[in-house]
Order: C-alpha cells, then sequence, then structure tokens
C-alpha cells in the first residue's frame, strides 16, 4: 500500500504544535509495518534554518512547476528531503510569495495560500509520476484535496485507485473565508450549497474535507463521539452525524524511540522503572534550576501548554489562592494569551518559593519538567487528543485531567482497591472538582508511598505508542479503499 500524507507542518521541518509531532512519527510507524509512505509540505522559510539544525538534507528536484484550475500565475519548486530516522521521503512545495512569512502560519493570505497548496500537492504526485492507494489529508489548511479529488480530477485515469483519509485534530479551527475564493480557487459553483462548501454564507475548507473524504478520522475515540454534539460540535456536528459511519477516532501516540527517559539526553539523569530513584535527582536539578526549594515530598506539578481559554486556565484562576494553600510547587512553560501570561507572572511573585511561571518556548526545559516533576496538569475545556498527558505518562509523572477527549482515554482514575489506573481527574468543568482532583493527587503522593509507586509503575507501563495507533490507521486505510466513492 501506498499513502501520500499531506499537512502543513511535520517534525523537524517545522513545528507549530501537535500537528507536526504526529507528521514526524506516524509515517514512520506505518513505514514499519509495509507499506510505503511520502509526506508533502510547504517549504516554510524555517524549513532551511532546521536543516542546519537536525542535519537533514534538501534536493531541488524540479521548478517553475504551474498549477492547474487555480487563478494565479504563481509556480513552485519541489524539494525533496527524508524525515529522520526514515526511509519516508518528504517532499516540499516551495514558493516564494506565499510561504515566505517567519511563521509557518502567518502569509500574505490564508485562503489563498492553502488553495495553492492544495492544488500545487496535487500537481506534485502528478509531476513525480507518483500514484498513491491513499491520499491522507490533514486539517483544513488540506481541506480541499479532497474537495479537489472528487470534483475536478474526478475522471483523471492517474486517481482511479485513490481512497481519501481526512483528519480533523482540532474542530475549532475550520479556515472560513469568503465565497469569492471560489472563483481563484477555480472550483465550479454548484459547491457553494449547505451541501457541500457553503457555512453560513461563507466557505468553509474543513467542511470540505469531511463532506468529500472517503472516511474521516479524529484523534481519539472520545472525541469522535463529542464532536457530533452540539456542545463539542463548533456548528458542524449536523455534518458529522451525516458521515458518522465513516467516523473513527484513532488515539494519537508518541515517538517512543525520541520520548524515552532511558535514553533521553535533555533530561538531568536517565532513569527507567527498575530506577525510579533517580527521578527524584531530576525533580531536585529542576527545583534548583527554577529557584524553588529543595524539597522531597512537596508535590512539584507541571504544566506546558498553549497559554489559552482551551486549556482550562480559567479554572486554575478561580482555584489559586486556596490552591496554594497547600503546601505543593507548580511550573508552568508556555505562551499564549496575554491576560494567562500576566496571570502566571503574578502568581510567581504573589508565591515565589511555589510558582515558576517560565512564558516561553522552550523544548529542553519541557524534557526536563515531565521528568523532574511529580505531577502534570491538564484541565482542559475541550482537548483533542493532547500529548502532554501521553508525555507525562512515558516519564512517570502522573496527569491530573479533565476527563475530555483524548484525556479520557489515555487517562484512568487509579482505584487503591485494586491497584489500577494512571493517575486523576474529573469530569464537571467546574474549579471545585479540579480543586479536589488535584488534593486528591497529593494526599497520595504524601501519604501512600506504596500506591504512588504502583501508580508511577502504571503510568510507565501504559502503551501510548505510534505502532498500537497505526495498525489502527492501517485498517482504516483498507476501509477507505472500499468505500470509495466517484
Amino acid at each position: 500500500m501506498k499513502i501520500a500524507m499531506v499537512a502543513y507542518e511535520v517534525y523537524p521541518f517545522a513545528k507549530v504544535g501537535g500537528l507536526a509531532d504526529v507528521l514526524g512519527a506516524l509515517p514512520k510507524a506505518i513505514e514499519k509495518s509495509g507499506a510505503k509512505v511520502a509526506i508533502f509540505m510547504p517549504f516554510h522559510k524555517v524549513v532551511v534554518k532546521n536543516s542546519q539544525k537536525f542535519g537533514y538534507q534538501l534536493t531541488e528536484v524540479a521548478k517553475s512547476i504551474p498549477v492547474e484550475n487555480v487563478q494565479t500565475k504563481e509556480t513552485f519548486d519541489l524539494y525533496e528531503s527524508q524525515l529522520p530516522g526514515s526511509n519516508v521521503p518528504v517532499y516540499l512545495i516551495a514558493n516564494e510569495y506565499y510561504f515566505s512569512a517567519e511563521n509557518v502560519y502567518e502569509g500574505p493570505d490564508l485562503a489563498e495560500q492553502s488553495i495553492f497548496f492544495c492544488a500545487a500537492f496535487i500537481q506534485a504526485m502528478k509531476h513525480l509520476s507518483q500514484q498513491f492507494d491513499i491520499v491522507h489529508a490533514h486539517d483544513w489548511q488540506t481541506g480541499l484535496v479532497p474537495v479537489y479529488l472528487k470534483t475536478l480530477y474526478r475522471m483523471d485515469p492517474f486517481f482511479t485507485r485513490t481512497a481519501i483519509v481526512f483528519t480533523i485534530h482540532n474542530l475549532g479551527y475550520q479556515g472560513i473565508f469568503s465565497p469569492n475564493y471560489m472563483k481563484f480557487a477555480g472550483l465550479p459553483g454548484y459547491l457553494f450549497n449547505i451541501d457541500g462548501l457553503e457555512f453560513y454564507g461563507k466557505i468553509n475548507f474543513l467542511k470540505g474535507g469531511i463532506l468529500f473524504s472517503d472516511i474521516v478520522t479524529t484523534v481519539s475515540p472520545t472525541y469522535a463521539q463529542e464532536i457530533q454534539t452540539e456542545e463539542y460540535g463548533e456548528k458542524l456536528d449536523g455534518v458529522l452525524r451525516l458521515r458518522s459511519d465513516d467516523l473513527y477516532g484513532i488515539l494519537n501516540g508518541i515517538d517512543y524511540e525520541e520520548f524515552d527517559p532511558a535514553t533521553d539526553r535533555r533530561i538531568y539523569v536517565n532513569y527507567d522503572l527498575n530506577s525510579l530513584e533517580k527521578k527524584y535527582e531530576n525533580k531536585k536539578m529542576l527545583q534548583r534550576d527554577l529557584n524553588l526549594p529543595v524539597k522531597e515530598n512537596v508535590p512539584l506539578i507541571g504544566m506546558i501548554n498553549r497559554l489559552v481559554d482551551q486549556k482550562g486556565l480559567d479554572l486554575i484562576e478561580k482555584i489559586a489562592d486556596y490552591l496554594f494553600l497547600f503546601d505543593l510547587q507548580f511550573v508552568v512553560l508556555g505562551t499564549g494569551e496575554k491576560k494567562y501570561e500576566e496571570m502566571f507572572q503574578r502568581l510567581q511573585q504573589k508565591y515565589p518559593d511555589k510558582v515558576s511561571a517560565n512564558i516561553k518556548f522552550d523544548i529542553d526545559l519541557a524534557q526536563k519538567i515531565y521528568a523532574g516533576c511529580d505531577m502534570f496538569l491538564m484541565p482542559s475545556r475541550y482537548e483533542p487528543c493532547g500529548l502532554g498527558q501521553m508525555y507525562s505518562l512515558r516519564y512517570g509523572t502522573i496527569p491530573i485531567v479533565r476527563y475530555t477527549g483524548g484525556l479520557a482515554d489515555t487517562v484512568k482514575e487509579f482505584d487503591p482497591e485494586t491497584g489500577t489506573g494512571n493517575g486523576f481527574g474529573f469530569r464537571e468543568y467546574d474549579p471545585a472538582h479540579l480543586l479536589m482532583a488535584i488534593a486528591k493527587a497529593s494526599y497520595f503522593y504524601r501519604n501512600e508511598k506504596q500506591h504512588w509507586k504502583r501508580i508511577v509503575q502504571n503510568a510507565m507501563q501504559t502503551d501510548v505508542s505510534w505502532e498500537r495507533s497505526a495498525k489502527h490507521y492501517l485498517r482504516v486505510y483498507q476501509e477507505a479503499l472500499k468505500k470509495r466513492r466517484v
């Protein structure tokens, strides 16, 4: 089976969020199964800088390729590289006008940028004379790929055997634009209706991906159910219910080779299940480096997040003064909305022995937090999958979560009677329930050392690998081939 994956960011070429981690790891896991995978992405400005940092090569394979259908004179150059640690080719679509911004998700016109990329991806496959069994598109920026393939390229013999899988990583980001872009995209006017791209008088790229794909997936089983409800559906719940027979929730995974406390060079001291005492060495050094008092029996809680409403930060704001009546420490790493950046900075000033606010992006510090903290906090309002809780499980740092989306699929409440479970959590989005979950975790940490050791062991033995997820994707690809719609 041959699979073409198309996305806007791929680690280590360009990374903003979890999508890059998925595209940097899932293809490798699928390749190990014997399938062939190729990745297509934009040649972002940061790609050259990262090539020097990560040591991959970039080779130009074609110049000035025109795109069909799109109302533009812009062409693209095509480059080839390889996903580090694999044989997976990565093809990069270069255009100085559309992909020259410093940041991945910036550009002169985001709608035109997406349209151009979708059309160029199709031309790149044809230029390379590579026919794929599966085209697997990710998120709204690639939402018009299924639309093009099922309309303008419907009778093209090059794509006769190709089935389309479309993955929603976060339904909150949809790509909603003026209907005027229909003309620029070269799409027929009949698509602008409620059964097509029309969405409250505009066009919705994500909706196009959902409606025109053979199979739709999202990043956890629970989230696949949630997004079919009005509460979580972001006004697309009706469309998703329409596709419910073709909608699958497949949990993301993490790269076990890169994220391994036994070999991770970014943490202070390596450890594994048989040397958990070394985890405390990481805690001491992290406390020292963050200018927190070095205390063994004080719970150290970490949080690494985009500082935005989705992440449940309003709950933390409401309980902060009650929370820090407890003898505990809290470290946060991330950037985002100014109100939350300032909130954590104020808390650090008010509680300098208990709070460390690191308002920045620092991948090395992130690893030290995963390894050095006792607990990891994710009280999200919604969370399609979440990777933070997976990293924390891998490093034996116990997650405290709101049971929603992928958090509900990966974290199970610890039961002292059976010794099962790998974390703590709450369901109702309420500050009191968050406070109780933190208090419960802190109690076990302080007073039930044998139980705590069992929780850590359970966490580190939880399977959150991509190998597990890759098997699910391969089954879905086979289903897509059976359901392929003309």
